[in-house]
């Protein structure tokens, strides 16, 4: 079967931080011919890049501590995560986790694996996600950081490694956090014979 995909119709339902995208389109049929149009919405122009750092000399990993919009109906809509942040034009993933390990977390950091890359949430968004896992010192990671004209105030959390692993589906409960933390588990070993 050759899959295909026509847009017949394409507007900008919204243009701000996010940019929505409304189509009227359709793709051809696992039955043959085409299936009926259909309208959807779409948010694009969002590229984003995760950094789980990770000091193998003491065993522990960085973590931020930020409010999320998102989870506000939680009882505390402020998420353990990961370093996160969106490429602008002209960036590369690792450019964007160096930039965002020192404007969150005010780290530098001494190499960088990737992971993986997958998207978001396909059913509305064209986002992509770039994952990568950072040899740092985690003596030197603390405080509270963010960049102010972006309304960020984010505070760093050190944990022993086995401490994150154990609070996945719990304090850890977003999906690249998750993932990033599982593939840390699955790799822990490597990377700590590998950069000490």
């Amino acid at each position: 079967m050759s899959k295909k995909v026509e847009i017949l119709h394409r507007s900008v339902a919204y243009d701000g931080f996010l940019t929505l995208k409304r189509y009227q389109l359709r793709h051809t049929s696992f039955h043959g011919g085409w299936c009926e149009p259909v309208f959807r919405e779409r948010i694009e122009g969002l590229a984003a890049v995760s950094v789980l750092p990770y000091d193998p000399v003491r065993d522990e990993v960085v973590l931020i501590e930020e409010f999320r919009v998102g989870a506000m109906e939680n009882p505390s809509p402020w998420l353990l995560e990961v370093i996160s942040g969106y490429r602008e034009p002209g960036e590369t993933p690792e450019d964007v986790a160096h930039r965002e390990a020192k404007e969150e977390a005010g780290l530098r950091l001494d190499a960088l694996e990737p992971v993986g890359r997958f998207y978001v949430s396909p059913g509305i968004s064209s986002e992509r996600i770039d994952l990568f896992c950072a040899r740092v010192d985690s003596s030197k990671a603390g405080g509270v950081h963010g960049v102010a004209e972006e309304g960020e105030e984010i505070r760093v959390v050190v944990m022993p490694a086995q401490q994150a692993i154990d609070a996945l589906f719990d304090r850890i409960d977003s999906t690249g956090p998750i993932i990033l933390v599982q593939w840390f588990a699955a790799n822990r070993e490597r990377l700590r014979a590998q950069w000490r």
